[in-house]
């Protein structure tokens, strides 16, 4: 789950190849197409990215963000782009099969953010970091501090879907892993 930085995903790609499934934040991407757009646009334009993207079947999302894109082009092209850009990454718990309540939580880097926000309100006090160990027992402590504040996702019961599902993309692609036995 990323934002769209740009150098954030060349990393994956880097670190992970083909193995690699990208999710991107609905939120930041509507939020970068409707920054193209005029103030009298915005809201139906909204309307209709939440209308592909709540959609179970990634190839009618897939449509109607097309669809959109050229609807777009050629008075805003700048929203058309940013629409096609990352397309497909917005749609990857669809390709998935991740619908409802999970799907919903993990449309954003919310969860995500929340942490790294207790990370920082928990460490804004050091002054002068002295070194990498340093940092990794103050995050290891900001994490562990923030756990205490954790509830369950929106969700989770269907957690083990997201679970078989990345274990068929890895089989698909030829990732095998052996399962340890206790």
């Amino acid at each position: 789950m990323i934002d769209g930085a740009k150098a954030l995903r060349k990393a994956i790609a880097e670190t992970f190849g083909s193995a690699a499934l990208v999710r991107r934040c609905q939120v930041h991407k509507q939020r970068n197409v409707l920054e193209h757009l005029p103030e009298r646009l915005r809201p139906s334009v909204a309307k209709a990215l939440a209308q592909a993207w709540s959609s179970a079947d990634p190839k009618l999302a897939r449509r109607q963000l097309e669809r959109l894109a050229t609807s777009l082009e050629k008075e805003h092209p700048g929203a058309a782009a940013s629409i096609r850009e990352g397309l497909d990454e917005t749609l990857t718990l669809q390709e998935l099969g991740i619908t409802g309540s999970l799907h919903r939580t993990l449309r954003s880097t919310n969860p995500i953010e929340n942490l790294n926000g207790a990370i920082a309100e928990y460490t804004h006090h050091v002054k002068r970091w002295r070194g990498g160990r340093m940092i990794l027992r103050w995050v290891g402590a900001a994490m562990a501090e923030a756990a205490t504040h954790f509830r369950r996702i929106r969700g989770h019961e269907d957690l083990p879907k997201l679970v078989a599902a990345l274990r068929r993309h890895e089989e698909k692609i030829g990732l095998h892993h052996e399962a340890k036995v206790a």
